[in-house]
């Protein structure tokens, strides 16, 4: 169909829904007026004939995301006044009828265009801007890769580099990438003259597909590459050297650009992303940036105050407890955390009471002299709200 014929329909009122229709209004649209007009149920009747075509044509290009798009571009660069004057009627200057196809194929640029019109609908009139002849096989993006690795959990604070062994496929050395037995080449594909494309028709409209006769390469091997056996790739295990970040977390999944597969014809290589496990610390918990520790103390230490030992992953510090410390305090060793460029995590101590089960008699005795010497109630609220529902009680 010719350009013209293309921004002039209005695809959205041959569905019956409106310009801003989601994916599922706009397929439950076209299902109900296709079994209404579904030739089996109109025998002979053209119209409903021409209508079921025009419904089918619409919901091609509305149900995929890049062609409506592209629509809705060409639709709105038909409202602006773009295309006027072109296509049947006279050009501004005066001279004869101007095919308006004459923009969107290859040449556009020579009619005094920049040639992006032809980029912008190469894709719904198969008039890409490939290369002559549009037998320049397409390149491909390589596939993206996961692998995971574990660190030990102070490697995962601090950052560490880990070597990766990663199973890919690479471009066979034997044939280097032709897929033929060296001294051959392929052949072009008669089905698709070396696009790697074909063409159906529905309608008005021509889409293009990978083709089917030679999987999309474009080209057909009489005689196999040894090594490859016409894959034109071949497995290979390569180890790969990264740094992993200081304060990775566990489940965390790091993105290489480009370390992925292997584009073919030109493409780019994909992605590889890494999964962090971590190992649990003996001693350290982690939250955020901060380290976590928790200590056990005795009731003294909390009473009279102390000076703690406490480890971190690079040494020993000093921590003073003061005296009267309530049990699950949370005290702070600065800069002792996860180390980043832009800022450093601390290391948070809880203080809790270490209760010994089993204590000698001579020490229960001075324990009962401590509690009858500091007679307090350690729990003033809880003993008057006690007192006060006994007394109603009563």
């Amino acid at each position: 169909m010719s350009a013209k014929d293309y921004y002039e329909k209005d695809y959205y009122a041959a569905l019956g829904v409106g310009k801003t229709a989601t994916a599922a209004e706009i397929k439950k649209a076209y299902r109900k007026l296709a079994r209404d007009l579904h030739p089996d149920k109109n025998p002979g009747d053209k119209k409903a004939e021409e209508k079921f075509k025009d419904v089918s044509e619409a919901y091609d290009v509305l149900s995929d995301d890049t062609k409506r798009k592209e629509y809705d571009e060409a639709r709105a660069l038909a409202a602006s006044g773009a295309f006027r004057g072109f296509g049947g009627g006279q050009t501004p200057g005066g001279a004869g009828g101007f095919d308006l196809g004459d923009l969107f194929r290859n040449g556009g640029a020579q009619q005094g265009g920049a040639g992006g019109l032809g980029d912008l609908f190469g894709g719904l009139f198969n008039r890409g801007g490939g290369a002559a002849g549009g037998r320049a096989t397409r390149a491909r993006r390589g596939q993206d890769h996961e692998t995971e690795v574990t660190l030990a959990f102070a490697d995962s604070v601090r950052g560490v580099t880990v070597p990766l062994r990663i199973s890919d496929r690479a471009t066979c050395g034997t044939c280097h990438g032709t897929g033929a037995r060296p001294g051959t080449a392929p052949r072009e594909c008669p089905v698709c003259q070396g696009t790697g494309l074909t063409t159906r028709n529905q309608g008005s409209f021509a889409f293009s597909e990978p083709c089917a006769n030679c999987g999309g390469s474009g080209s057909l091997i009489d005689d196999p590459c040894p090594t490859c056996h016409g894959e034109r790739t071949v497995l290979e295990t390569r180890t790969l050297t990264t740094r992993i970040p200081a304060g990775v977390s566990d489940g965390q999944r790091i993105r290489l650009a480009g370390k992925g597969g292997v584009g073919s014809n030109g493409g780019p290589n994909g992605d590889l992303f890494v999964v962090v496990h971590v190992a649990a610390h003996e001693l350290f918990g982690r939250s955020g940036d901060n380290l976590t520790l928790t200590v056990p103390v005795s009731y003294p230490e909390l009473v009279l105050g102390a000076d703690l030992a406490v480890p971190t992953l690079d040494g020993t510090v000093t921590l003073r407890v003061p005296a009267g410390t309530a049990s699950g305090r949370k005290l702070r060793v600065k800069g002792a955390g996860v180390q980043r460029k832009d800022r450093t995590g601390d290391l948070i101590v809880t203080v809790e009471v270490a209760v010994p089960q089993r204590i000698p008699e001579d020490a229960k005795v001075l324990l009962q002299q401590f509690a009858d010497l500091v007679d307090t109630d350690p729990r003033p609220g809880i003993t008057r709200a006690v007192e006060t529902r006994t007394e109603a009680a009563s």
